[in-house]
C-alpha cells in the first residue's frame, strides 16, 4: 500500500511534487530535524508567492 502523501492547500501538482522532494532531501540530510515538513512547505509556498500566484491558483 503506498504511503499517504500530505497535501499543501492552494498549490499545483508540480508544486506538490516539489514539496515532496524538498521534504525528502531535508529528512535525508538531517539538517532540520523534526522541522523538515515545515521547511519544505514554507519553501514551496515562498516560491509559489514569488511567481505571483495567489492561494488556490
Amino acid at each position: 500500500m503506498p504511503a499517504k502523501k500530505e497535501h499543501i492547500n492552494g498549490v499545483s501538482e508540480k508544486e506538490q511534487r516539489q514539496y515532496e522532494h524538498v521534504k525528502k532531501k531535508a529528512k535525508k540530510s538531517g539538517r532540520y530535524g523534526k522541522r523538515a515538513k515545515e521547511v519544505a512547505a514554507r519553501t514551496v509556498l515562498k516560491r509559489h508567492k514569488e511567481k505571483g500566484h495567489k492561494k488556490g491558483q
